[in-house]
Order: structure tokens, then sequence, then C-alpha cells
């Protein structure tokens, strides 16, 4: 390992940070070596980290030390957050500070940072079309991150911001396609029919860090909106259907219904999916795909991803 930059992994028994150590660990060549960062180094993912060759710490956004050790003469780092493992923008944009101030301790020299826009920019909270969360987001899991991310470029942190967008794998869970009472499987979602939704393999994250690192230089201080596939729901439920081998037709949910909806975090998932459809065109437009392919040649379509986990789709 000495030989190679130590690239630092926050979240690396995750979907994201796995996979980005992951992507590292299958290129030899890459001249990077994986330090998986993680609050658990003897779960059963970290163990698997540990038996592929990464170099395995543990590490707290809570115990802002075990953070700065964990950077300690690492050459870069992919830095992602968990909006999802408490729901407060407030704890989530603490954490983020605590990395940057990290990152610029220890002088890193290149972070891959996963972001999202601040839909704000688009969406003032004036705006009366969807109802403002914990006092001052639109999506709260979007515009913290993207509110961070001039911390990074305040303290000097050689960055890259890679936005990221909705997760194929979403398909294999809430989204997954549902038979209907006439028995029809049925893609239900809260977006309007016509609208572009991007979506992107979450393991592309991984393979799309892996180049940006390579990339070097050219990269630090740009931003890079991923995505694999804009699609609108009726040709995900198209695609969908030509893979499970039987009709899938798509029905979308009002986003106040879904508000209404007795699941968790109706309201912002209902928020999420607005502001994707009411600004598919700002949206999708700042994720070229011809260009991200030039980045990534690996990006995987949704058929491509498909092919790989259709199987994994469980309808009833």
């Amino acid at each position: 390992m000495s030989d190679k930059k130590i690239i630092a992994v926050t979240g690396a028994t995750g979907s994201q940070g796995g996979g980005v150590a992951r992507a590292i660990l299958a290129d030899p060549d890459s001249g990077f070596a994986v330090r998986a960062l993680t609050r658990n180094p003897d779960s059963v993912a970290a163990r698997e980290l540990a038996a592929l060759g990464a170099e395995v710490v543990r590490a707290d956004f809570h115990d802002e030390p075990t953070v700065h050790k964990a950077f300690q003469g690492a050459y870069g780092a992919f830095l992602v957050t968990n909006f999802w493992a408490h729901g407060s923008a407030v704890k989530e944009k603490e954490e983020i500070r605590v990395l940057v101030r990290a990152a610029e301790a220890t002088g890193l020299r290149h972070v891959v940072w996963s972001t999202l826009e601040d839909t704000r920019e688009l969406l003032p909270l004036d705006d009366p079309r969807m109802p403002v969360l914990q006092d001052e987001y639109n999506v709260p899991h979007f515009d913290a991150k993207g509110e961070s991310n001039r911390l990074f470029t305040e303290a000097g942190v050689p960055t890259t911001f890679l936005n990221t967008t909705y997760f194929f794998q979403g398909f294999l869970g809430p989204f997954a396609p549902q038979r209907a009472e006439d028995g029809v499987l049925t893609l239900t979602m809260p977006f309007e029919d016509g609208k572009l939704l991007s979506g992107v393999d979450v393991a592309d994250i991984g393979r799309t860090t892996l180049a940006l690192l390579k990339g070097g230089e050219r990269f630090i201080g740009r931003t890079i909106g991923l995505a694999g596939d804009h699609l609108t729901g009726a040709q995900y439920a198209e695609k969908l259907a030509a893979a499970l081998g039987e009709p899938v037709r798509f029905r979308s949910i009002p986003y106040d219904a879904f508000r209404a909806l007795d699941v968790p975090a109706a309201e912002e998932i209902a928020n999420m999916f607005q502001y994707y459809g009411d600004f598919d065109r700002e949206f999708t437009g700042a994720r070229d795909l011809a260009r991200l392919r030039e980045i990534n040649p690996a990006l995987k379509s949704f058929d491509d991803w498909l092919a790989e986990n259709a199987s994994k789709i469980e309808v009833s």
C-alpha cells in the first residue's frame, strides 16, 4: 500500500461509500489504496472490505478527532453523509462541518463530495407549491448538502462536487412494481406523467468517483451532475415490463396525496419528486449523459441495470 495514494472513504459499509471502495479495490492499476472509515470495524461489511484489501479504521462523525486521525496521511477522500440515519438537516450540516474541518486540517489534495442541489435556488421558500420542512427547507436532504458546498470552497479544500440523483435501486424497494387489483403490475410513484426523472445505479457513484480521482486536478472545483438515464414514468414502466416479461403500467400519485400517506418521510419524498418534476429540464440539463460517459465509460443505463437486477425485483 505504501506506493499507492490513500483514499479515505467515508460511509464505506454503505451503498455509496461501499461502491467507491469496491471500485478502487477492483482496479489494481488505479494507483490508489482504500482506507475504509466505519463506526464499526467489526461489522460483516467492514470485514468484507478488509478481505478485499482495504485498510479498515474506526471513525465517527460525532467524534471529530477520529475523523482527523482517519484522514491523516491520505491523498484524498470520498465524503458522504447519511441524512436518513437521523432525518435532521441541522445534524447533517454539523456532520459536514466536521468533514470539512478534518479535510482542511489534514491537507487532503482531492476530495469527491457526494452532494445534491440546494432546491431553494430554483424554488424559494415563499413559493406555495410545496410545504416548508424543518423550518427552512424544501427538501432537507438535498438542501442541507447543497447549502454546505460552500464550506469546502471557503476552507480551500480541493473538491469535486458530485451531484447524485434517484437510485435505480429504488425499484428493488419502495418503488418496485406491485400487482393491482386487476392483476396488472403497476409502477406507482409520486411523479407526473411526461416528466423526466434522472436515475443512476448507485454503484456508478463509485465508478465515477474513481474516474474523477484519476482525472485529478482537471476535476477539482467542478460540479459533476450524475445520472445514467433520463426517463419518464411510462418509459421506466415500459422497460420494467420488457425485463420482467409482462406488462407494467405507470400510475402517477398526486404529490399532495402522497404527502398525506402514513409512510415514513412522506412529505420529504413528495417534495423531492415534485422538485424533480417541476424542474426536470434544469435537473436533467445539469446531467449530460454523453459527457458523463466520457468520464465513466462503464456508466449504466436503466437497460444495463435491469439486465443485472431484474431478477431481484420482488413483485406480489
